[in-house]
């Protein structure tokens, strides 16, 4: 069975004075229907802009996507309309991703504005339904995005993303921007929806308690590359790319007598501006060598664990 969604070899670079910015950089992964890949890393790795370019929010460089067996690297604008009604997005702050000038039902009902043949009435009958599933209480209806707090504007946004039945959502740190407890409630909301409605989801955040509950598997990514891939438990058991150790040696634990022993990167980030072809986490990496001038290959080193670094071969 084909995969919803494989993205091959997928760059995209910005122009700069200084040369080509390096955002995303060769990567490479697949989504199957219903599941939920996770992407981490520190801000500034891609994550966001992979998320875009998969969506062709952003053209692409180079690279090839596929949805549902359908090459959507480089679409017409007919294609990209059509895909719009399987492919959308939860944006990060729930608040600039809203029209101000529109109430809550309006918001919600765009979609189907633009993009469904539905009546008038079977309109806002199809509003009233999908506030009520993302759990917006229907005295909000004319309510206007300043006056809603930033769990109910989320919400919003992620109705408007459910108006038209995708089966792939990208969630661009849709919990970032809101309180724990209120984090809690949209997690658990988005994974209700995904038992419901079979939804593949991309996950980009740097949460990784979020990220490890959400998650089938777990892509890391480090200035626009791909360094480490695996099920979500096998990579927490198992971290093999220093990078990764570092960030999951991050995690606080809630023990006054087990705690971890923190990996404190030394170094300086180096710039994702015509970068060189070896590793680009080793000027902070403890275990850097001659070897990792070179370029490193993603390779399989146990069942579905993928690593980028020399170091992870030799063990």
């Amino acid at each position: 069975m084909a995969a919803l969604l494989e993205v091959r070899n997928l760059k995209k670079y910005f122009k700069n004075p200084a040369g080509m910015l390096h955002a995303v950089d060769d990567v490479s992964f697949t989504l199957d229907e219903g599941k939920t890949i996770g992407v981490v890393g520190e801000s500034g790795c891609g994550k966001t802009t992979l998320g875009r370019t998969v969506l062709q929010l952003i053209e692409l460089t180079a690279g090839e996507v596929y949805f549902n067996g359908e090459d959507f690297s480089h679409p017409t604008k007919k294609l990209v309309r059509k895909m719009r009604k399987q492919m959308q997005i939860i944006f990060q702050d729930p608040y600039s991703s809203l029209n101000p000038r529109m109430s809550v039902s309006e918001a919600i009902m765009e979609p189907l504005l633009l993009h469904s043949d539905l009546s008038k009435t079977d309109r806002i009958i199809e509003t009233k339904k999908l506030m009520d599933t993302v759990g917006i209480a229907e005295r909000f209806e004319n309510a206007y995005p300043h006056e809603l707090d930033g769990g109910r504007r989320q919400r919003i946004g992620i109705a408007r993303a459910l108006a038209l039945k995708p089966r792939f959502i990208v969630c661009d740190e849709p919990v970032s921007a809101l309180d724990v407890s209120i984090q809690a409630q949209i997690i658990n909301l988005l994974i209700d929806l995904q038992a419901e409605r079979n939804i593949a989801y991309m996950f980009v955040t740097h949460d990784l308690s979020v990220v490890k509950h959400l998650s089938d598997d777990i892509m890391v990514m480090y200035l626009g590359h791909m360094v480490e891939k695996a099920q979500a438990d096998d990579l927490f058991e198992n971290p093999m790319h220093p990078y990764t150790q570092a960030l999951l040696s991050a995690i606080p634990i809630p023990s006054i007598r087990n705690k971890t022993k923190r990996i404190i990167m030394q170094g300086e980030i180096s710039s994702p501006i015509n970068p060189k072809p070896g590793c680009r986490f080793m000027p902070r990496c403890r275990f850097a060598s001659p070897e990792c001038e070179e370029p490193q290959v993603l390779e399989e080193v146990s069942p579905n664990h993928f690593v980028a670094c020399c170091k992870c071969m030799k063990e």
